[in-house]
């Protein structure tokens, strides 16, 4: 626990308090997170809600519900970086076929960095994807969002719902797959690509790192994220994995959280954040046979591009994991499909 306090902080009787702000234009999502297992947990300051909704539309939350808004989130915010030591950036969740968080996500992004211009800037998107769709108009929302990450943040690691049901489908063999069971796959990468915050580790890295490894220029920042070696909820996985098992399945294209196919692309570069008991040599061993073993899939103008980082607490029920953001043109195809979309709703 001697890191404890980069997510949380102590408060009086040994309590640890998540140093989460939680926004929203509607009090319904934050009274099922309160009403939830882990609702005790949170500092109530710390949830910050309209009362209106923003009703999937991008410029509510942008400009007007959201603006309304947007100054009372940034006191918490405020308030919660003046109580850190060394802020080292921020890191949000937000989905971007929604109103609320595409509209004032990327609002508050845009307010924070001009708040901490030096502080970096890291966001979990999750993209729309049209199996998987709430609303008619997301990729509305979507493409007005990207505009705004594009400029402001400085690591996107992009999320799919379609490509985690297909996870859940093929690999985890899930019939009906819950938003619990999605949110388990994504919680499972999030965690590895924070874990060297967290945990002590012979390499390791943190968000300020990530981001000099993975941006070749400051507007390519959008990553692909997998996670290996991938587990149902219920069953932890039987078998001890090796090394080699697991960079063969980080690569795997269907391991990959977002629906883009890395081998229609080449990587520019990717970070391999292993997790558990393991010789570094080996891993940097690894990594080298990857590249020379797969070299047209890697751009010949960037040598040695992939990092990688070991940290020595393996995640919970497993023995190694590794969490892989790969920097690939390939992603592409989901920028070309959310734009496709766009046009044809436009044209109709």
């Amino acid at each position: 626990l001697e890191r404890i306090n980069v997510y949380f902080n102590e408060a009086t009787g040994g309590r640890y308090v998540p140093r989460a702000i939680l926004m929203d234009l509607e009090p319904g999502t934050m009274d099922s997170v309160r009403a939830g297992p882990f609702g005790q947990l949170f500092r109530p300051d710390n949830f910050v809600f309209g009362q209106t909704g923003a009703g999937n539309n991008w410029a509510k939350g942008h400009y007007t519900e959201g603006a309304e808004l947007i100054d009372s989130v940034l006191d918490v915010v405020r308030k919660e970086a003046e109580g850190c030591d060394c802020l080292q950036g921020f890191q949000m969740c937000h989905s971007l076929g929604g109103g609320t968080g595409s509209g004032m996500g990327t609002l508050l992004i845009s307010k924070v960095r001009e708040e901490y211009p030096d502080r970096v800037m890291e966001t979990f998107s999750v993209i729309p994807s049209p199996k998987v769709s709430d609303t008619v108009v997301e990729p509305y929302n979507a493409v007005l969002s990207f505009h705004q990450l594009v400029e402001n943040s400085d690591e996107c690691f992009l999320l799919d719902n379609e490509a985690l049901y297909d996870i859940c489908f093929r690999t985890l063999k899930l019939t009906t797959p819950t938003y619990g069971d999605l949110n388990h796959l994504v919680s499972a990468a999030m965690s590895g690509v924070t874990c060297c915050l967290r945990f002590p580790g012979q390499l390791n890295c943190d968000l300020r790192k990530i981001a000099v490894n993975l941006v070749p220029f400051p507007r390519l920042h959008f990553f692909m994220t997998g996670f290996a070696p991938l587990t149902s909820r219920g069953s932890q996985q039987y078998r001890a994995l090796t090394v080699p098992e697991l960079t063969q399945q980080m690569f795997d294209a269907k391991n990959m959280m977002c629906a883009a196919d890395p081998r229609h692309g080449r990587y520019l570069t990717a970070a391999a954040l292993f997790r558990g008991r393991m010789s570094t040599k080996e891993v940097d061993e690894q990594m080298l046979n990857v590249q020379n073993k797969n070299s047209s899939y890697f751009v010949e103008w960037i040598p040695n591009n992939i990092k990688a980082s070991v940290c020595d607490i393996p995640p919970k029920g497993l023995k190694m994991a590794v969490a892989f953001a790969g920097n690939s043109t390939a992603i592409q195809e989901m920028f070309k499909r959310v734009a496709e979309y766009f046009t044809a709703m436009s044209a109709a």
